[in-house]
């Protein structure tokens, strides 16, 4: 069975830190670009962060120098860093696996997390 578990999110202050884990089950995850979502209330999902199954990243603009993707393949796991966190990154956080072959894609999502950033 197909799954995406994450983890980590939560209730914090501005300018504080929060690290995500989405843990991949069911398939080979090392095959599968890993992508980071957000929607926050009334705005469109929106990506965040990706990493390559070669370990490219990419990231949304609003969040480089703050934000880091990265992948444990031993572990089936991929991880978002965010730091210097700001009202404006409240949102629920989805990840997502995704790969793409000449016959069809793949894609599943996580549950998604909530991230809160008040004081």
């Amino acid at each position: 069975q197909v799954q995406l578990v994450e983890s980590g999110g939560g209730l914090v202050q501005p300018g504080g830190s929060l690290r995500l884990s989405c843990t991949a089950s069911g398939f080979t995850f090392n095959n599968y670009a890993m992508n980071w979502y957000r929607q926050a209330p009334g705005k469109e999902r929106e990506l965040v962060a990706g990493i390559s199954a070669g370990s490219s990243t990419n990231y949304l603009d609003s969040v480089k120098g703050r934000f880091t993707i990265s992948r444990d393949n031993a572990k089936n796991t991929g991880y978002l860093q965010m730091n210097s966190l700001k009202s404006e990154d409240t949102a629920v956080y989805y990840c997502n696996a995704a790969r793409i072959r000449s016959f069809g894609s793949y894609v599943y999502w996580g549950q998604g997390t909530q991230v809160t950033v008040s004081s």
